[in-house]
């Protein structure tokens, strides 16, 4: 059976794509908790990433690990990973094909890891993981169910920091974070029997089971 690390080693040295050419240092594969129930959806290695080759460890790795504080929660109980395994040349976005030929490398981690929520930091990320072509700014800090996890789209920290007006936008994303992992697991609460109705109810949305944390 394919594990994930089996999946990194057989990524080392990937030769799929252009970038494998245009100045990487490394393959960005992931880091964190391989049973993690949250997991963290970047967009691709920036220059720290790509010579210590682990994502978000340079300022907005920081900013991040931060944010992930004030919403309870730590680098070592989640998991991050990128769309790109790759950095692209000055940071450029990543391009179609850079995308579509990494996109199932994030999608066997993201099997392998079976988070129970899948949130995306940016537009890139948010657009790959939901397939669609949605700006995060009007999706950000809302949860969206998918066949087997729930995708809650983020700004993006390096945003943030290149726009600084956007940094209280992004703690309020981390805060509503918070206030969602706690509603999902607050046990529910005790009400009165409901009385027969003649008008069926419409059934309540599926929620994230006690375990989002592992318990």
């Amino acid at each position: 059976m394919t594990t994930l690390q089996t999946l990194a080693d057989s990524l080392k040295n990937c030769q799929r794509c252009k970038l494998a050419k245009l100045g990487r240092s490394q393959v960005v594969f992931g880091v964190g908790n391989p049973n993690a129930s949250i997991m963290f959806v970047g967009e691709a290695p920036g220059f720290h990433e790509d010579k210590q080759g682990e994502p978000f460890v340079g300022a907005a790795g920081k900013l991040l690990t931060d944010l992930l504080q004030s919403a309870g929660l730590s680098r070592a109980e989640v998991y991050i990973a990128n769309v790109i395994k790759c950095r692209p040349p000055n940071n450029r976005d990543p391009e179609q094909d850079e995308v579509e030929t990494c996109k199932p490398f994030l999608m066997q981690q993201i099997e392998m890891i079976q988070p129970k929520l899948v949130c995306t930091l940016g537009n890139w990320a948010t657009q790959t993981i939901l397939e669609k072509k949605v700006g995060i700014t009007k999706v950000r800090a809302q949860a969206f169910r998918q066949e087997k996890f729930v995708v809650f789209p983020l700004l993006h920290p390096a945003a943030a920091l290149h726009q600084g007006n956007l940094l209280e936008t992004l703690r309020q994303d981390f805060k509503k974070l918070k206030e969602y992992l706690d509603r999902m697991t607050a046990p529910p609460e005790a009400g009165p029997t409901p009385l027969a109705s003649s008008h069926p109810m419409p059934p309540e949305p599926p929620q994230i089971q006690m375990d989002l944390f592992g318990a």
